[in-house]
């Protein structure tokens, strides 16, 4: 396994594994006993950074969610974990009734639920404290100095550590930032969004906004992150859904342009040379990119884990790395 820093503040940072696992359907779709037995083929070989949130899987067994942290909890429990392992949750998206979502009724990043949603977290998990914490979505109602102040105040007093943010837009992150910094206060380090080998459209409307695809790194993001290179980035469904490798699962239209076709025949090409299947030259590709990214993959058996583990081991040559990066 290898490994990076996340965070710049030695109070807070934590040096995590540079493959992520992500929990999403433990506890729902994937039962107990086979999410045992893919935690502990990940901590195995060395893998320390595991990613849940309060909401999952709340669309799979009519909940609020909150199936994952608790099986997480149990596993912990289960195998005397402690600090040794980051788990990284999300709250700001919870459905505040069951059969809801989170667009027509979420919890939000008000001050009041973010200690609440973190205090619940870290009961789930049984933890006192929560090496790192998202904000899940953008909250429209809730204005961001009251979002900052709220993330800042779990920081103050020991339960939380790093604070990261998911999908939001690029201006949003960098004024809660600049607000953060201001008041000197603690602001986002650690960005999780939606980014893989293939680019997508950008012409059509995010599904829950119908404003672009806010939860997917574009330009500006990457450009963001060049000029703020203590950043992390953490990249989620980097393998697309299973989609590169499985014929029963299409791309779908978001990647319906010209430029698929010409990277999937890079991407074979490279693939083949290396003797890798198309799922870790993508994973190798983020992991030691220009701005090195940490792929966030689930897995639903050991085996499918251990393909995204032998990943870790890729090393792309510059010119292999120059005909992917350059294909349009």
């Amino acid at each position: 396994m290898k490994y990076r820093q996340i965070g710049s503040d030695p109070a807070t940072s934590r040096t995590v594994s540079v493959l992520s696992l992500g929990a999403m359907l433990f506890g729902t779709r994937t039962d107990e006993e086979t999410a045992y037995a893919i935690l502990d083929r990940y901590t195995e070989a060395g893998g320390t950074f595991v990613d849940t949130a309060n909401t999952y899987a709340y669309w799979l067994d009519d909940s609020q969610g909150g199936a994952s942290e608790e099986v997480l909890g149990r596993w912990r429990r289960s195998r005397g974990i402690g600090d040794e392992i980051t788990i990284a949750t999300k709250l700001g998206a919870r459905p505040l009734a069951p059969g809801t979502g989170w667009i027509e009724n979420g919890d939000g990043l008000s001050a009041r639920n973010i200690r609440i949603a973190s205090e619940q977290s870290r009961e789930r998990l049984g933890m006192d404290r929560l090496p790192l914490l998202y904000a899940h979505v953008r909250d429209r109602a809730t204005p961001l100095a009251e979002t900052v102040e709220g993330f800042a105040a779990v920081v103050a007093d020991g339960t939380v550590g790093l604070l990261g943010v998911s999908n939001h837009w690029a201006w949003q992150v960098e004024r809660s930032r600049a607000i953060a910094a201001a008041a000197g206060l603690p602001g986002y380090e650690v960005l999780q969004y939606s980014h893989s080998y293939l680019r997508r459209r950008t012409d059509r409307p995010d599904a829950t906004h119908q404003e672009g695809p806010v939860g997917v790194v574009g330009g500006d993001l990457l450009t963001y992150l060049r000029e703020e290179p203590r950043l992390a980035m953490v990249a989620y469904t980097p393998l697309l859904g299973g989609a590169y490798t499985q014929e029963n699962r299409p791309f779908g239209e978001d990647f319906d342009h010209a430029g698929t076709p010409v990277r999937l025949a890079v991407l074979d090409e490279v693939a083949k040379e290396t003797g890798a299947t198309r799922n870790q030259v993508v994973l190798a590709w983020l992991i030691g990119g220009e701005i090195p990214v940490i792929p966030l993959v689930g897995a639903s058996s050991v085996a499918q884990l251990d393909e995204s583990l032998a990943a870790v081991d890729l090393e792309l040559s510059e010119e292999q790395r120059a005909r992917l990066d350059g294909a349009h």
